[in-house]
């Protein structure tokens, strides 16, 4: 008698994340308004862009299941492509990150062709190995400017080429509308047909599979979403500094920095990521930026307890915190 009932409270429950996501993306959108400072601005302008680049790993390493240690690959694929046709060629960044994402999918698809015949964390060692010679490559290609990395010229203040006399102010507002782009993306996911099917994968792929799910597709259809959405945030990142270089591009802390937002916010989760990069990432520059100086790497030993003290106390995220479950479970897969 109450099995009617339950797609009415799914629809009511995904209303309700719409109507809190509208709220939220209001109050984040005034929020310049009460912030005058310009180094507190440009914290926001990270932790949105953060909360982006995470919501783009959990849609495969949360919904999926399939835990990537390599994503810096597809953010500096899409870091390098659009820096490489503005200074080379003049096409315009807001131009240029669109090929970036579509060329940062396609590396998801490549890696993703071997390493998905992987499970556990043999697949989380290979995308790990994949990354490390994808940086080793670039430090080597002149093309690029190798190790020397690329400064990116001012040319004109513009929106096309996301060039700003002050960028804390405007690019707030663009990376408001990449983390919102990203979080719509993942709640259409985590209703979608795709979305079930990911989540039954991450649980049992066996089992899955003998459902006539199609394991392999559907891991590929994941790190395509995922890599586009990382790579466009490698995009609008490189835009934002101008300047790339390997390290900062595609270096193994960049990819552990973008999954853990999702980690500690909330795996298989839609605030998760968004939760976790308000926390994690003002605590990282703020820690650098006060302690820091004083070295010894006393900001990296505070920032590690922090993520230490949240894994122990909320190993199901801090998403927990709010009474939301890490996943959305019991709906059938073959009727989504």
């Amino acid at each position: 008698m109450n099995a009617p009932a339950r797609p009415n409270a799914i629809t009511r429950r995904r209303k309700h994340e719409l109507a809190v996501g509208a709220v939220l993306l209001a109050a984040l959108a005034l929020l310049p308004l009460l912030v005058q400072s310009t180094y507190y601005r440009g914290l926001i302008v990270l932790t949105l862009l953060y909360a982006g680049l995470s919501q783009g790993w959990n849609v495969l390493g949360g919904y999926c299941g399939q835990i990537s240690l390599g994503h810096a690959l597809y953010f500096g694929i899409g870091a390098y492509t659009s820096t490489t046709l503005f200074t080379r060629l003049g096409i315009p960044p807001g131009m240029g990150l669109f090929a970036g994402a579509a060329l940062a999918a396609l590396a998801a698809l490549l890696v993703g062709w071997p390493c998905f015949r992987l499970s556990g964390h043999y697949y989380a060692i290979a995308t790990l190995v994949v990354g490390l010679m994808a940086l080793l490559l670039v430090n080597n290609w002149d093309f690029v400017n190798a190790a020397m990395g690329i400064t990116i010229p001012f040319r004109r203040e513009s929106w096309a080429n996301l060039e700003f006399r002050i960028p804390a102010l405007p690019f707030h507002y663009v990376m408001l509308v990449y983390a919102a782009l990203a979080w719509i993306v993942a709640w259409v996911v985590e209703g979608s047909r795709w979305g079930f099917i990911w989540r039954a994968v991450k649980d049992d792929a066996i089992a899955a599979r003998s459902l006539a799910v199609r394991v392999f597709p559907s891991k590929m259809a994941a790190a395509a979403i995922s890599g586009a959405i990382v790579g466009a945030g490698g995009a609008l990142y490189a835009q934002y500094v101008g300047f790339i270089d390997p390290d900062s591009a595609l270096g193994l802390s960049l990819s552990v920095l973008i999954a853990l937002p999702a980690v500690v916010g909330g795996v298989g989760t839609l605030w998760g990521p968004l939760l976790g990069a308000a926390v994690l990432i003002p605590a990282q520059q703020l820690s650098a930026a006060w302690l820091g100086n004083a070295g010894n790497g006393i900001d990296l030993m505070l920032y590690g307890a922090l993520i230490v003290v949240l894994a122990l106390v909320r190993p199901q995220g801090l998403i927990s915190l709010f009474g939301a479950h890490s996943e959305v479970r019991g709906e059938p897969v073959g009727d989504a």
